[in-house]
């Protein structure tokens, strides 16, 4: 039954994304479907990673000691000055394991 509900999943995903990403097929976005779902990605980054930058042992912590958050803070200026993906995660992940 399991294995039935992961490749249930897995078709519905594949299909969803086959459908909108095929160029030979019809079917077209408007203009404001296009920028609402330009959203959707940065919206869903920031629900994933907010509890774990923000949150330590269930309590709000905003202080210099939470190494997520002065990671976080970094990897947000190496992305704005470098513009290079890559070396905004090394240098980032890099200034975790030290501080961490």
């Amino acid at each position: 039954m399991i294995w039935l509900m992961i490749f249930s999943m897995a078709a519905v995903v594949f299909i969803s994304r086959h459908l909108l990403l095929e160029p030979k097929l019809p079917l077209r976005l408007s203009k404001n479907t296009q920028t609402f779902l330009s959203y959707s990605a940065p919206a869903v980054l920031t629900a994933i990673f907010a509890p774990i930058v923000f949150v330590q042992e269930g309590q709000l912590d905003l202080s210099v000691d939470n190494s997520y958050l002065i990671c976080a803070v970094v990897a947000t200026i190496l992305a704005l000055v470098t513009r290079n993906t890559l070396l905004t995660t090394v240098l980032s992940m890099g200034l975790f394991f030290c501080i961490h």
